[in-house]
């Protein structure tokens, strides 16, 4: 099937065969080797992107049904030389080990902060009508599908108090 995908700001227009994941088309026909393939059943995090601002694991999703979508990996985040926020952010705090994961939660951090920015509550949020408070309860809900077999969580949860400029 044709589909035309928005990688990294950038339109592809790829034919690929409707059974393809998102993760074997970011790999292995775009080149994009930071989304990683983990456990590919959606238990790990390590190939989470986020797709129209939206964090998803894309060895779960096929390809076909992002037509005319935005996708967006851990390549696409820097600006030039500019790191992006959170991954400076988990450079300062060595929020890594291995660095296996490292791609998949930087995504996950990214799509997290535009999550609170935007009032979205999760499992941990303590009061639905107001603001959410980024505690480090509510980091470690929405980071629990990304999981770090390193063991670096409190790296990682510093490094997101540090992007979302809670750092002491």
């Amino acid at each position: 099937m044709q589909t035309t995908i928005r990688v990294n700001g950038v339109d592809h227009a790829v034919d690929v065969d409707p059974r393809t994941t998102l993760l074997d088309l970011l790999r292995e026909r775009l080149d994009l080797k930071g989304t990683k393939k983990g456990c590919d059943h959606g238990q790990c995090g390590a190939c989470t992107v986020l797709v129209n601002g939206v964090r998803i694991n894309a060895c779960l999703s096929l390809a076909v049904m992002h037509d005319g979508d935005e996708v967006l990996t851990v390549e696409g985040l820097a600006s030039g030389e500019v790191l992006h926020p959170v991954q400076q952010a988990f450079l300062t705090e060595d929020a890594f080990q291995c660095g296996y994961c490292t791609p998949g939660q930087i995504c996950s951090a990214v799509g997290l902060l535009a999550e609170v920015a935007a009032g979205q509550p999760s499992e941990a949020t303590a009061d639905l009508d107001g603001p959410v408070t980024l505690t480090d309860a509510e980091i470690r809900e929405r980071m629990s599908g990304n999981i770090c077999r390193c063991s670096a969580y409190p790296q990682i949860l510093a490094a997101v108090r540090r992007a979302a400029g809670a750092a002491a």
